[in-house]
């Protein structure tokens, strides 16, 4: 009988159990994890951080959902090192638990500003659901925030701020918004959305220190540039640093993250890796690659575990991510790998429209769209087919896309 053992309970470690479950009825699955909860949505904690949601419906899975599938889950449980010569993985709390095969998914934690008070109270990065608890419970009792990190996770706590009616300066580094994926004019429209919630965009700005009252309580952001900025409420999102300490001496190659095959298989026999933490082979850019979003991971999951389940790998990760946001007035949505295009092709359509699309080689790699979100299935048919159509960008900037305008395949 084999016992998989999978470190890490979010959306990839969770989908990894279920599917070993249906893969091999017969086998042992330990699921372990730090945090003090099952599994929980993460795209719907910033609604609760925003005081629009209750906990209730953030809940996915409760534990007598591990007991129905007769999987063993280990909340509160550090693992310390894993020894992949012996197959057994070290806990803090639980012993030794040993493998036969191994999945580690333990994503990362949000990565803390290298500047004095950083760690100061009412300074918070958003990444569990805890970390939601407590931002909803200080920001409903704030009244000036700053925030800091201009990507994607950072606008969550912008939307916060926003629905908490808290007034906040957006401290960016860059001239504009997610400076890698967007032009100015894609920019300007996140950066009025901004505004109108109250979040005034400052750029070419960051943060030298953070200022504290004797209470050790933040009061003020000060910028490189000597300009300071009240706060009794501040958000850094920065990005992540990977959960691999427990992983010293295993012998898993890592490059900002763990190297894994197109199989979620690592440089080790029989550990796998999925997530967050993965740095995968995407089989549509032909190149390693990284992706955060939600249903990427799910699906990470869900193929490391038939791999495992199965002696011969025999499914490959092939999957187009988006990343959608709705804290505004028009939708925001993020395909594929939008920062890594070697060209692009963009239109502006109004106040609120705006798209971009990236091209490597000739072929859709991501892109981004701004209030009309209804091409994105196009986009991703076409960079699922690997399509050279960089020399057909008009056609993919209508308004209305219509892929039968463009030149069959087999022709170019």
């Amino acid at each position: 009988m084999t016992h998989y053992v999978i470190i890490g309970d979010g959306i990839s470690g969770s989908s990894a159990a279920e599917t070993l479950r249906e893969e091999d009825p017969e086998a042992t699955i330990t699921v372990i994890t730090d945090e003090g909860e099952p599994l929980y949505n993460r795209i719907l904690i910033k609604e609760h951080a925003k005081g629009k949601l209750p906990e209730a419906p953030i809940s996915i899975h409760d534990e007598g959902w591990y007991d129905e599938r007769d999987i063993d889950l280990s909340l509160n449980t550090h693992v310390t090192s894993v020894d992949t010569d012996e197959r057994v993985v070290h806990t803090h709390d639980n012993g030794d638990i040993e493998y036969d095969k191994l999945l580690v998914a333990t994503g990362g934690t949000p990565t803390q500003l290298p500047v004095e008070n950083s760690d100061a109270d009412g300074i918070h990065h958003f990444w569990t659901f805890q970390d939601a608890r407590g931002i909803r419970e200080h920001a409903e009792q704030s009244d000036r925030g700053v925030i800091v990190g201009a990507g994607l996770l950072g606008i969550d706590f912008a939307a916060v701020c926003g629905a908490q009616g808290i007034e906040a300066d957006y401290l960016m580094r860059g001239g504009r918004w997610w400076r890698y994926a967007l032009s100015d004019d894609g920019a300007e429209i996140m950066h009025e959305g901004m505004r109108e919630v109250g979040v005034e965009p400052v750029f070419d700005s960051g943060v030298d220190r953070f200022e504290v009252d004797d209470d050790g309580h933040v009061t003020a952001a000060v910028d490189p540039n000597g300009d300071r900025y009240d706060c009794d409420f501040a958000g850094v999102a920065i990005g992540l640093t990977f959960n691999t300490e427990f992983l010293r001496g295993a012998g898993l190659e890592q490059n900002n993250g763990l190297v894994v095959d197109e199989y979620m298989q690592t440089n080790v026999d029989d550990v796998y890796a999925a997530g967050d933490i993965t740095r995968f082979y995407d089989v549509l850019l032909g190149d390693q690659a990284q992706n955060g979003s939600w249903g990427s991971a799910k699906e990470q999951g869900r193929v490391a575990a038939v791999n495992m389940a199965n002696d011969a790998e025999e499914e490959e990760f092939e999957w187009v991510s988006s990343y959608s946001i709705t804290h505004f007035d028009f939708p925001f949505l993020s395909f594929g790998h939008p920062t890594l295009g070697d060209e692009h092709a963009e239109r502006k359509y109004s106040d609120t429209e705006w798209r971009r699309i990236a091209f490597k080689d000739g072929k859709i790699v991501g892109g981004v769209l701004i209030g009309d979100l209804s091409p994105q299935s196009k986009f991703k048919q076409l960079m699922r087919e690997q399509r050279e159509v960089a020399d057909q960008a008009e056609v993919l900037l209508q308004q209305q896309v219509d892929l039968d305008e463009l030149a069959p395949a087999q022709e170019q």
